[in-house]
């Protein structure tokens, strides 16, 4: 498993579109076998800041088997408008942690 993580900046005035984009592309990320677990979280003392975690079962789920699939375009049109506005988009492994 690998966990994808992308850092957004969001201007307040486009808060709830950025949401509701999410909102629509998570329909595809439930429906795909690669998605293991998502969330998207917004920042409590900066509320410009986003972060959206993404548990794939392998970087290859990921850009070949997810990037490659049938409704991978109905993902990458709803969040599209808020790729200037991304800050960081990597692959990491988890190390340790708690519950």
């Amino acid at each position: 498993m690998v966990i994808e993580y992308i850092r957004y900046t969001v201007p307040s005035d486009r808060a709830e579109e950025f949401e509701q984009a999410y909102k629509t592309a998570s329909s595809v990320l439930d429906d795909d076998p690669h998605c293991l677990a998502y969330e998207i979280a917004r920042g409590v003392e900066e509320p410009e800041h986003y972060t959206v975690r993404i548990e794939w079962d392998s970087v290859e789920g990921h850009e070949q088997g997810f990037r490659r699939s049938a409704r991978f375009g109905e993902f990458f049109t709803a969040v599209k408008p808020f790729f200037s506005q991304i800050e960081e988009m990597k692959h990491y492994t988890a190390l340790f942690g708690a519950r």
